[in-house]
């Protein structure tokens, strides 16, 4: 259950909660985030989508931009390089009634931060400068960012990045505590976030190495964060945000919350890439009842929701 008082603001935005569901590509989609945000996830963030899409293949992305009211509060996030895209592209999103916009400047893939976008934007923090003070000025909601602490070990530009989001007008910061050649490898730097903590006055949020419900307060603690955001360890186990660590999930929550996030994939997508696009999650929520190889193949390869069903229905996973 959520606290009733807000645990912090996004501009005028209340948030309640301490812990968040990152934004991730091909993951935080409406079934998974709606999902996490009943668990108790404070925001939903939808996948990025790129600028240039918004404006030329809204089709193609259209899947990325549907949420419901229940979601909220809900931020779109967006990636690009150019001002002037990014302002078009973010005033056409704001139609759409999200609470905020928020800036993708963490995303490692090479296809987007060797363009100049995502991670890459944080070797230019003139052009962060210029992005954020053009949208903060265009927009009549509030605008975000997410950032990594720089390209490498060399150029660790997250206290400038910080401060530039902030004198921008940007309301809130999340701090993946990696670098963009880190990827996600290594170990998070939650020291560097208690850096970005010290030098500004909006939210915080802190991301990088959320394993456990323990972890949540060990990073507060740590950092000073406003609130973290979890990301891999979410798809592994959503009911962190119903602070379970999931050795504490019964076989009866699990069942529910898998039947419960299919339905929704199938209500979403479809029957058939409904089911497709729900593997991967129900890979994640069966990984600790150690099935057979051959009966987790033959599972998670049914070509229909009943027989999936069904098939789940004779294993033995408490025995397991």
């Amino acid at each position: 259950m959520q606290p009733s008082t807000p645990t912090f603001h996004i501009a005028h935005i209340p948030i309640h909660g301490e812990a968040i569901l990152s934004p991730m590509d091909g993951y935080s989609d409406w079934p998974f985030r709606s999902l996490c945000r009943g668990l108790g996830s404070a925001i939903s963030y939808t996948e990025f989508v790129k600028a240039e899409d918004v404006l030329n293949r809204r089709e193609q992305i259209n899947d990325k931009l549907r949420f419901t009211n229940d979601e909220r509060p809900l931020a779109i996030q967006l990636y690009g390089d150019d001002a002037r895209t990014m302002r078009e592209a973010a005033l056409r999103l704001q139609d759409l009634g999200p609470d905020f916009i928020d800036i993708n400047m963490g995303c490692p893939a090479k296809t987007i931060a060797n363009r100049g976008a995502g991670a890459g934007l944080l070797r230019t923090p003139v052009k962060v400068a210029r992005i954020l003070r053009v949208l903060t000025t265009s927009l009549a909601i509030p605008v975000t960012a997410k950032i990594r602490l720089g390209w490498d070990d060399d150029s660790l530009t997250y206290p400038l990045i910080a401060r530039i989001a902030e004198n921008e007008g940007a309301a809130a910061i999340a701090v993946h505590g990696r670098t963009k050649v880190q990827g996600y490898g290594g170990q998070a730097n939650w020291d560097a976030i208690a850096e970005v903590v010290e030098c500004v006055n909006i939210p915080v949020i802190g991301n990088g190495d959320i394993k456990n419900v323990a972890d949540i307060e060990r990073m507060k603690t740590h950092t000073g964060c406003t609130a973290v955001m979890i990301g891999r360890a979410a798809i592994a186990n959503p009911w962190i945000f119903a602070h379970l660590d999931r050795p504490a999930v019964s076989l009866e929550q699990a069942r529910t919350t898998l039947l419960d996030h299919l339905e929704r994939s199938l209500q979403f997508y479809g029957p058939e890439r409904g089911l497709i696009l729900f593997r991967k999650y129900a890979a994640h929520y069966l990984s600790p009842y150690r099935l057979p190889k051959e009966v987790r193949q033959k599972l998670l390869t049914r070509t229909q929701a009943d027989e999936f069903v069904a098939l789940l229905d004779e294993l033995d996973l408490g025995g397991q």
